[in-house]
């Protein structure tokens, strides 16, 4: 079998209308790495100011400005700069970002043994939670009333 030292990544952006994500986030983080779902290749967080400047606060040179617990970033700088600028773009003015990329660790072997075989992964998409929920729950009602 071919083996990747990382499985498949994921680049997200999310936005928080506070200055910083919430303790509970990166204890949601957290919890992921210890169940060895995830592991953090690169956190870094993206502040846009009310006059459109921005600062961006590394991670991996924090020096407990912010508590990310126990996180260890394992791949520090792998969102390089044109991925800043590009997620800078989309974070509202007076808003903060967080830029983080995530290996899926239940995915490693998958995606070794397709390369493996001469497979290609053609296409890819993640649905966001709240839009699973929705048509899930369309889906649902619509089934009840079919039902009835």
């Amino acid at each position: 079998m071919a083996e990747f030292e990382y499985g498949p990544a994921e680049f997200m952006i999310a936005q928080f209308d506070t200055d910083r994500p919430s303790d509970g986030v990166f204890q949601a983080i957290g919890d992921l790495v210890a169940t060895g779902t995830i592991r953090v290749l690169d956190l870094l967080l993206v502040e846009r100011h009310p006059d459109g400047s921005v600062d961006v606060i590394e991670m991996a040179e924090n020096d407990d400005e912010i508590d990310i617990g126990d996180l260890h970033l394992e791949a520090p700088g792998i969102a390089g700069d044109e991925d800043v600028e590009q997620a800078a773009e989309l974070i509202e003015a007076g808003s903060t970002g967080a830029i983080f990329v995530f290996e899926h660790v239940w995915a490693k072997d998958l995606a070794s043994r397709f390369f493996e075989s001469g497979g290609t992964v053609l296409y890819s998409e993640r649905i966001p939670a709240p839009v699973v929920n929705a048509v899930a729950s369309e889906a649902y009602e619509e089934l009840e009333t079919t039902e009835s």
